[in-house]
């Protein structure tokens, strides 16, 4: 783990004298970014000394409430745990209406102990360090989709897609509509501009399948743990614009049940350490290291669903004919299975992950990924025949479709104990085992809908 160096906070407050605010932000288990609002004298010493911070920062459900069972709240005392800033992570928040800073904080290697081995970014760090040592530097890039809502309900009090510029709250998909973009205009500007001052890399805007949900690129990094981190700023900054313009970004994977889940799209290769594409060929098929790749995260995707999809909702977001995949499948050109190969010059050959929701952690899902990859080049695993076509109708082995399953899946996985570390795994499943037994305790709606009559 590489910490910035306490330079940077002396540049930053002497280009931006008018900051008095800095929010200081570790992304815990679910991919929350919780933390403090510091004051502009507090943040010179956080880069020379560090910044202690509960244990049970990292032991939080999604909801934000303790989980005893992690071993990081009474067990160690809540104790203080200390973290350093990120390098390039301290910037401004350009939405905030008083001039703000932000910078990202990471658990120190042995200063952070007890939470160290549960801070997610960690878990990335020792994957990528792994493929590394053996000669493979992992390149990523991330997509995210999501939904641009009112932050008013509608009058049955469900969340409703945000009224465009010309008055109207679009009812229709519009997949790939330039019109829809530009009702949008204010955001895109501001969302443009707020990405320009923090260096994150955005490209393309796609209207996607269902009214008012967009998908923005990120360029991909040869350093994939930068193309992480930029993923994950990305989306903090995407709600703080939204919410600037009286939105709400959701990010939920599945928010609608008639209309198109969000997905988390991960897009991997492997390069030499001079920066040459190991997966480069002329054959749409990819090199042997390519498939090999697909190989292994096909034979570690069950051990590994309970990442890529961490939330009961998750699991909605999977069916059939709605570009969320349904087994384990690969092919070219074709975005109907689970791993797909995009099509292109040789040099840009890649694999694109289309498993995750938006809901997802990024440095989890990138670093079971990239376990699983790591697992099919070392046993060269084949991933079989691709699908040419409908990668809904052949008959393939499907992905469990449901949160207890892939919870046990991952809890008996010996793959996952190496690849993610047993230290963590026991605060990861300990926080979703706490969240599933809430989730399924709770009565709500559908529950009376269902049953309240008939029964």
């Amino acid at each position: 783990m590489t910490f910035a160096d306490p330079q940077e906070a002396r540049d930053f407050l002497a280009q931006y004298p008018d900051v008095r605010s800095i929010e200081l932000i570790l992304i815990d288990a679910n991919g929350v970014p919780r933390g403090k609002l510091l004051h502009r004298d507090e943040l010179l010493a956080i880069y020379e000394n560090g910044r202690p911070l509960p244990s049970s920062i990292l032991a939080l459900t999604i909801q934000g409430e303790d989980v005893d069972e992690t071993g990081l709240v009474w067990e160690v005392a809540d104790a203080d745990c200390w973290t350093y800033p990120l390098p390039g992570s301290l910037t401004l928040q350009p939405w905030r209406t008083v001039p703000t800073g932000q910078v990202q904080v990471s658990m120190h290697p042995e200063k952070g102990l007890p939470a160290t081995p549960a801070d997610p970014r960690h878990v990335l760090v020792r994957t990528v360090d792994r493929l590394k040592a053996d000669g493979y530097y992992p390149v990523m890039a991330v997509e995210l989709e999501f939904y641009l809502l009112d932050k008013q309900r509608d009058a049955l009090g469900r969340p409703q897609p945000a009224v465009q510029m010309n008055g109207v709250r679009p009812q229709a998909p519009q997949v790939y509509g330039v019109y829809e973009l530009e009702q949008l205009q204010p955001f895109f500007d501001d969302l443009y501009a707020a990405c320009k001052v923090q260096g994150l890399p955005i490209r393309t805007a796609i209207s996607e399948y269902a009214p008012s949900q967009i998908e923005l690129t990120l360029e991909h990094r040869f350093d994939a743990l930068q193309a992480v981190d930029e993923g994950v700023r990305y989306k903090r900054l995407v709600r703080g614009v939204a919410n600037k313009h009286g939105l709400q970004a959701c990010f939920m994977a599945k928010p609608f049940g008639e209309l198109a889940g969000n997905g988390l799209h991960m897009h991997v290769s492997l390069a030499d350490a001079e920066g040459r594409n190991l997966m480069a060929s002329e054959d749409p098929h990819g090199t042997p290291l390519l498939r090999h790749a697909i190989g292994g995260m096909m034979a570690t995707l069950n051990d590994a669903l309970a990442v890529f999809c961490p939330n009961a909702n998750s699991f909605r977001r999977f069916q059939a004919n709605s570009y969320a995949p349904l087994a384990k499948s690969w092919g070219v050109n074709n975005r109907t299975v689970s791993f797909r190969i995009p099509g292109g010059p040789a040099y840009s050959r890649h694999i694109e992950h289309r498993i995750c929701g938006a809901d997802a952690n990024p440095y989890l899902a990138a670093a079971a990924i990239l376990s699983g990859i790591h697992k099919g080049i070392r046993e060269e695993i084949d991933p079989g025949e691709p699908i040419v076509g409908n990668g809904y109708e052949p008959v393939r082995e499907t992905l469990p479709t449901d949160w207890l399953t892939a919870l046990r899946s991952l809890e008996t996985s010996l793959w996952a104990r190496e690849a993610l570390g047993e230290e963590f795994l026991k605060v990861f499943l300990a926080i979703k085992w706490a969240e599933y037994r809430q989730f399924m305790g709770e009565v709500g709606e559908q529950d009376w809908r269902w049953y309240l009559t008939h029964a």
